[in-house]
């Protein structure tokens, strides 16, 4: 089933985008609060839009994705997009990939927080299909659940929220899936002649900044300690992180 993309109307809104989270749930407790403060400031709907990539290579996965299930901050709306970690994991959970690819991109990490270790499991038995069913029985269905209804893309008439970006000369709705979970070089030379400002994560940069229509706002948030968010008041952008 090919993921949902959202038209969202911007206007009188006041939207957060927050980078890539990879198990870091208490810099995004943090950066939620910072953000919970500095939305006292204005008016009208409130919202967080997540960019994708919650689990895998930080510490706490589970602890992130309870938290992105439950509902958002008081006065907030929240739309939590698919990143290529969460579509990875949903790809070893279906049978689709193979366990080692996944942990080798940090699904090792994502297993420790749900109180698996694979490494023991896999002296434990003797098939490597006992070893992934122990695995598939540990992670609760209402996670998976959750993973399967995350929407790839959110646009509205200025800006488009994706966890990638976008191939250039593809209108919106004729974007390959893959593309806007996984496109960098493509996307980052066209970034000059884009219609409509990309907000997105998936490559991680030291300070995002703006390139041509594109602003990159991940920053490696598992290994930096920094994670980001992007706060957008009308045509007006303004940087937040949880180390500010």
């Amino acid at each position: 089933m090919p993921r949902e993309r959202l038209v969202m109307d911007m206007r009188d809104t006041v939207v957060y985008a927050i980078g890539d989270v990879h198990g870091c749930h208490d810099e995004l407790r943090t950066l939620e609060h910072k953000i919970g403060f500095d939305a006292q400031a204005f008016r009208g709907r409130k919202m967080i839009i997540m960019l994708g990539d919650y689990v895998d290579r930080g510490p706490n996965s589970r602890r992130v994705i309870e938290h992105l299930m439950a509902p958002p901050p008081k006065g907030f709306m929240r739309v939590c997009l698919a990143g290529n970690h969460e579509v990875a994991m949903l790809a070893y959970l279906d049978g689709h990939l193979s366990r080692e690819p996944w942990l080798r991109v940090g699904g090792r990490e994502t297993l420790f927080s749900y109180g698996v270790d694979p490494e023991r499991l896999a002296n434990l038995y003797d098939s490597g299909d006992e070893v992934d069913e122990r695995i598939r029985e540990t992670i609760p269905a209402s996670h998976v659940a959750f993973m399967r209804t995350l929407p790839v893309m959110v646009c509205s008439e200025k800006f488009v929220f994706v966890h990638a970006g976008i191939r250039p000369g593809i209108a919106l709705e004729a974007q390959d899936e893959a593309d806007l979970l996984n496109i960098r070089e493509e996307f980052f030379r066209a970034a000059h002649s884009l219609d409509r400002w990309v907000v997105h994560g998936h490559t991680i940069v030291d300070v995002p900044k703006l390139d041509g229509r594109r602003l990159d706002i991940d920053t490696g948030a598992f290994q930096s300690g920094r994670l980001t968010a992007l706060r957008i008041v009308g045509k007006y952008g303004r940087l937040l992180s949880n180390k500010d």
